[in-house]
């Protein structure tokens, strides 16, 4: 089971995991790669010593810019791979540590804007700044270099969006499951088959809203709808469909 799944709350779903882009892997790691450049440079240098105890004294030294560049490479991918940025059905995490963990999260009820920065190098190579605006003062308040920032955005927007419909009772009931159409069953008369129920199927019932309910409602529908998290059509059918549940 991945460390996350432990995390999660009952009923809670993972929707979106990124990580930071390789970038950052590759400049936490510049000194392991320098170590590890500055031996080759060092074992070609030392072809054209000939035997002598300063080579063997030089032999020592790249072996242990060789063995210390690889552990301490070794040790960013590890920190590199365990930091991610999770989008659930309630909120967004950051997790990060490879022996000592460390879980910062903010609640998607909480988040009231996202910033997203890009620079030309950043549209370029795929990765920006995303900083969270949250009404409390602790949590996730930026995501550095996060891969693909403008998908992680849209994600968590759209997750945002889901969980208030949910809380004020606005999203649709599901659909009753579909009966099969196979005929009568095994044993069954067919004139029984064939006669029409004489009870009449029960409307579908939809649950009522406040007008306040409904205010905030439209309010977070028109913030999105501007963000662009959503589409001006999606946005009609969802106001069409609350208006209905008055």
């Amino acid at each position: 089971m991945a460390y996350i799944d432990s995390k999660l709350a009952s009923g809670e779903r993972v929707l979106r995991q990124e990580h930071q882009h390789w970038f950052v892997l590759v400049a936490d790691a510049r000194y392991g790669i320098l170590a590890i450049a500055a031996a080759i440079v060092l074992a070609i240098m030392s072809t054209s010593l000939g035997q002598s105890g300063f080579r063997d004294i030089l032999g020592w030294v790249i072996v242990a810019l060789v063995l210390g560049g690889l552990a301490y490479l070794g040790w960013q991918i590890l920190r590199w791979v365990n930091e991610q940025f999770v989008v659930t059905t309630r909120r967004v995490l950051q997790l990060e540590g490879v022996l000592n963990k460390r879980v910062l999260d903010s609640s998607l009820e909480k988040i009231n804007d996202a910033v997203l920065t890009q620079s030309l190098f950043g549209r370029i190579f795929g990765f920006g700044d995303l900083d969270i605006l949250t009404a409390s003062e602790t949590g996730i308040s930026r995501l550095r270099m996060l891969k693909d920032a403008d998908n992680f955005k849209r994600a968590m927007l759209e997750a945002k969006h889901e969980l208030e419909l949910e809380l004020s009772g606005a999203r649709p009931l599901p659909s009753p499951p579909l009966r099969a159409a196979s005929g009568t069953p095994s044993g069954a008369a067919p004139a029984q088959a064939a006669a029409p129920s004489s009870a009449p199927s029960p409307e579908p019932r939809h649950s009522e809203m406040t007008p306040d309910e409904l205010t905030r409602t439209l309010a977070s529908l028109a913030d999105l709808r501007d963000r662009g998290a959503i589409s001006p059509e999606e946005y009609e059918a969802k106001k069409a469909d609350l208006l209905r549940r008055l």
